[in-house]
Formats: structure tokens, C-alpha cells, sequence
């Protein structure tokens, strides 16, 4: 009886696959000069690797096109054929409208913000003595990007761009103090752009924190796909492919950054889903206890 069960199940994964790889698509980057995603990426691909043996093969593709956050969330949403999987911070409005996979892609380091700035506002940051004196200093931010309503709940003003792009160029020309950036994106930013965008700089005595999870987001019209990537990060957080990942890309900048020597504002997200997984410690990095503040 066990080896007709065995032999059925075997036969129906067969007909899945002989329907052809599952097809997963991603959202292209902004620019040449994008590097935000590429750990996802990296992410996303090891994940699916891993569950191959169960669910089958796959092929993987970026979107024809790239689009702005806010777009890519509206194509998941509606289901369209444009793309299946995308990565987002989190929110109630996006759990409720797409799938989340509730597993922090890079262990909640996007919540650690150093800014950056031009040379003249240092001063400004050297002075900051309280909250209150960092919320006189303007913020730039992506249209569309879910940080501006954390922000503005807590006080700041905030300036959007259009563009990804645009926003270093907005805060070349002084259009903004700080443009806040996650530790893990700010020094391949700057390097980037240093040569033709000297004004700017990196500050180098504050950090801003709060907890913002970025996860996966699919269709709900691709439970299996959700499902499938769900299974392989688990995987990959047992048998520690996640921290391998996580510190390939991240350790350098974690170096960099010197956390620990700056003077950390904590701020709150009160976006923050009840469902979010703050419990399991081993899917954090909170070198600096600044989750026990939220």
C-alpha cells in the first residue's frame, strides 16, 4: 500500500512538471546603477533551489521593464502576468492585499538608517541633542515608499522624488537635509555616485532605528508559489545558508558602519503588523537590543 501512495505521488508531481518549469518573476532593477536587490535575488533563487526536489523545476526572470515600487505592488496585487514575487517592507494594507512570507530578508538590517547628506549639514547632526531636534531636519524619500508614513507619524517633514534616481540628485542641490538610507545600502550607494556627485557625503555620528521588516510578497493567486518560497527559507535559516547570504552581503557594510559608536534615535513604526514574527530572535540582527525599545 505504501509503495502505491509513494508511486501516486510520484505520479502527479511528474504531470505538474511535464507542464513545464514554474515560472518566477521578479522585479527589474531601477538603474545601471541599482544594486539595492541583488541579495534578494540571491535570496529568492537559493530558495527555490532548495525545494526543487519537492516542487519541481523553475526558471527565473526580472520584469521586461523596471518600475517603481509602488507600481510593482499594484501589478502583484491585480495578479498580473507581469511578475509573481516581489520584496517590500511590510505594512497591515500590504498583508491584507498580497501574500507576505513573514521571514525578514535581511534579518530587520533595513531598520538601521545612516543618512546621506551634503557637507554643511554635519554640522547640523553634530548638534542634535533630542528627537526633536532631528525632526527639524527634512527627509527625502521615493514616491510611494512605505518609510514617508513612518516618518511623518513620528514628526518629519519629508520630500518625494519621482525617481530613484532623482532623490541623490535632489539632495545634491540642497532640495532636502538628509536622504536616510539602511545599512546595507548606503556605502555601494555612495561609492557609485561619489565621482559625479561630490557634494554628497555619508553622516558620521547618528544612526536612526526602527523595526522594518522587508519581506517577499506573492500574488494570492500563487499560494503554491508562496508556499514553495516560504519552505526554502526555512531551509535555508536551518541549515544557515540564510546567515551565509546575510553576511556575504551585508558584513562589509556592517563593519563600515560602526553602529555601536553612533547615537542611535529610535523612532516608532506604528504600521507595524501584530503577526510580525519579532519573537523569533534567530530570524533578527539587533546587535544593539534597539527591539526592546519598540
Amino acid at each position: 500500500m505504501k509503495l502505491i501512495i509513494v508511486g501516486i505521488a510520484f505520479f502527479v508531481c511528474q504531470i505538474a512538471w511535464a507542464a513545464g518549469p514554474l515560472k518566477v518573476i521578479f522585479p527589474a532593477s531601477e538603474s545601471l546603477q541599482d544594486t539595492r536587490f541583488i541579495d534578494l535575488v540571491e535570496m529568492l533563487k537559493v530558495s527555490l533551489d532548495k525545494t526543487v526536489e519537492q516542487y519541481g523545476p523553475y526558471s527565473l526572470e526580472e520584469t521586461p521593464l523596471a518600475m517603481s515600487e509602488a507600481r510593482y505592488l499594484a501589478e502583484l496585487d491585480r495578479g498580473s502576468s507581469v511578475l509573481n514575487v516581489a520584496w517590500s517592507s511590510t505594512s497591515e494594507e500590504k498583508e491584507r492585499l498580497m501574500r507576505p512570507i513573514r521571514i525578514p530578508l535581511r534579518k530587520g538590517l533595513l531598520g538601521y538608517r545612516i543618512s546621506l547628506i551634503t557637507e554643511e549639514t554635519q554640522a547640523k547632526f553634530d548638534t542634535l541633542e533630542n528627537l526633536s531636534d532631528l525632526r527639524l531636519l527634512s527627509i527625502g524619500q521615493g514616491l510611494g515608499w512605505g518609510d514617508i508614513q513612518v516618518y511623518e507619524k513620528n514628526g518629519f517633514h519629508v520630500v518625494t522624488a519621482s525617481s530613484y534616481e532623482g532623490l541623490f540628485k535632489m539632495l545634491a542641490q540642497r532640495r532636502f537635509d538628509h536622504f536616510p538610507r539602511g545599512v546595507n545600502e548606503i556605502f555601494a550607494e555612495y561609492q557609485a555616485r561619489r565621482d559625479y556627485l561630490s557634494q554628497i557625503q555619508i553622516e558620521r555620528r547618528t544612526l536612526i532605528y526602527y523595526p522594518w521588516p522587508y519581506y517577499f510578497f506573492v500574488s494570492k493567486q500563487h499560494p503554491k508559489l508562496a508556499e514553495r518560497i516560504e519552505r526554502g527559507l526555512n531551509i535555508m535559516i536551518a541549515d544557515k545558508t540564510f546567515d551565509q547570504i546575510f553576511l556575504k552581503h551585508h558584513g562589509d557594510s556592517i563593519n563600515k558602519a560602526h553602529l555601536s559608536e553612533r547615537r542611535a534615535f529610535v523612532i516608532k513604526n506604528p504600521f507595524l503588523p501584530k503577526e510580525t514574527p519579532v519573537r523569533r530572535k534567530e530570524l533578527w540582527y539587533d546587535p544593539l537590543n534597539l527591539m526592546s525599545q519598540i
